[in-house]
């Protein structure tokens, strides 16, 4: 069942994302688009019922400021500018209602007293829609999947099994940044319960070798996601017919990754690290899926709520919480402490309170003391945030006994740390990863 659209125009708005999830937790389906959309574009959009026009801070682009061209207002569909003054635009909205609840009421009447949408946004139409398209879009061809293990590779996995089968094959590659015990639960789960179609790769020394001195951590990002496709093309050329590439690719690492009106607040590998030569076209159904979203889907699919509710994990893993140039010594006590701290929350049963949960370990040392002797060793950061579409996220406030005891197994335990400090940043300013 094709779902009714809300276009929101994102003429240098700040609140993109704020608008998309209302209007989808109103049963609408949303989507952002660039200032600059064609006219051809706008035209294969299925089911739009109309646009919001979504001005702000940011409307300068080169110099100049945003302008809505003819065929917007002419596309046949009524228009809402919310801080933008609409020349054509019959509904305005000078600025956000402060209450959240008054803009949710304005919002809900232009999706359905003026556009009459359906609100037909859900779970079971979306997976029915993509798989689909999946099927339209794949053929009779395969499908090269990354499994991580992770929420959004698992939610994928899902979705091709249930809409191609066999012609998916899955890689789960250890790329040597797994979380500790992380690439034997992936082939217990995968392969020995799920029946997936899975290929195990050890490249732990091409990974370590290619990141060895790298500092800068949107060149770690690069290398990593870019070193991906390479494995995955050696795969691929060991099998037959693999002209597909599927990813899980979700809406907050499109935004953050940059628009034509935002900058980007960081790369991730599978948005900014794709090499221009690679040799597959790509497959990626949660494209427009926020975090809580994917989660959903992967309920709907049937996969076990442990899976879907399993800890975040980013795509470079513990390259990316072993701050600057990665050493071996520092991924280890980044593993070993990051183990604790999963072990101990769920001990306290804070790891079905707490979104994600992780501990960095940084590229400098401080004095310490230790067997009555001078030390000079690393801190470890632990970091715990709670957020529902990974655009904001605030602290958890832990109990300080359950602190105490995660410090004291991290510095008995763990090698090479004489320091535990706790991370206190809500996103914004911060992001959740610290790379």
């Amino acid at each position: 069942m094709k779902q009714d659209m809300i276009l929101i125009l994102d003429l240098g708005s700040d609140e993109n994302t704020v608008l998309a999830r209302m209007i989808r937790d109103l049963g609408v389906y949303s989507e952002i688009k660039p200032h600059d959309i064609t006219e051809e574009e706008l035209t294969k959009l299925d089911n739009v019922k109309g646009i919001i026009l979504n001005g702000g801070p940011l409307n300068i682009v080169d110099g100049k400021a945003i302008e809505v061209r003819d065929f917007i207002y002419n596309a046949g569909v009524p228009v809402l500018a919310v801080n933008y003054a609409a020349a054509k635009g019959e509904h305005c909205l000078d600025q956000w209602p402060m209450e959240e609840d008054a803009m949710r009421a304005v919002v809900n009447s232009f999706l359905f007293d003026t556009c009459h949408a359906e609100a037909n946004w859900n779970m079971k139409n979306f997976v029915a829609d993509q798989i689909e398209l999946i099927r339209r879009q794949v053929g009779d061809k395969k499908v090269l999947l990354a499994l991580s293990g992770g929420v959004d590779s698992s939610v994928v996995a899902a979705l091709l099994i249930k809409a191609i089968g066999k012609q998916l094959v899955c890689v789960h590659v250890n790329h040597g940044l797994m979380r500790k015990g992380e690439s034997e639960s992936v082939i217990e789960v995968f392969r020995n319960q799920m029946d997936a179609n899975l290929i195990y790769v050890d490249a732990c020394e091409r990974f370590l070798t290619k990141l060895e001195g790298i500092a800068d951590p949107e060149q770690k990002r690069k290398i990593i996601g870019a070193e991906f496709i390479r494995v995955f093309e050696e795969e691929a050329r060991k099998l037959e017919g693999i002209d597909f590439l599927a990813q899980g690719t979700i809406y907050p690492d499109i935004v953050e990754s940059g628009t034509k009106t935002a900058k980007v607040v960081k790369s991730h590998h599978n948005v900014g690290g794709l090499p221009e030569d690679m040799k597959f076209d790509l497959v990626e159904p949660l494209y427009y899926l926020f975090k809580d979203e994917v989660r959903a889907c992967g309920l709907e699919l049937g996969l076990p709520h442990d899976m879907v509710f399993r800890q975040p994990f980013p795509g470079p893993g513990l390259g990316v919480r072993c701050l600057g140039a990665i050493t071996r010594e520092r991924l280890e006590a980044v593993r070993e402490s990051d183990a604790i701290l999963r072990e101990e929350f769920a001990k306290a049963g804070l790891d079905k309170k707490v979104w994600q949960y992780f501990t960095i370990v940084p590229d400098f040392k401080s004095v310490g003391v230790k067997n009555n002797a001078r030390c000079f060793e690393y801190p470890v950061i632990i970091r715990a945030v709670n957020t529902i579409d990974a655009m904001t996220a605030s602290i958890e406030q832990i109990d300080w006994p359950v602190l105490t005891k995660i410090t004291d197994r991290i510095l008995k335990e763990v090698k090479n740390v004489n320091r535990v400090c706790y991370d206190l940043s809500p996103k914004p300013c911060a992001t959740i990863e610290w790379e």
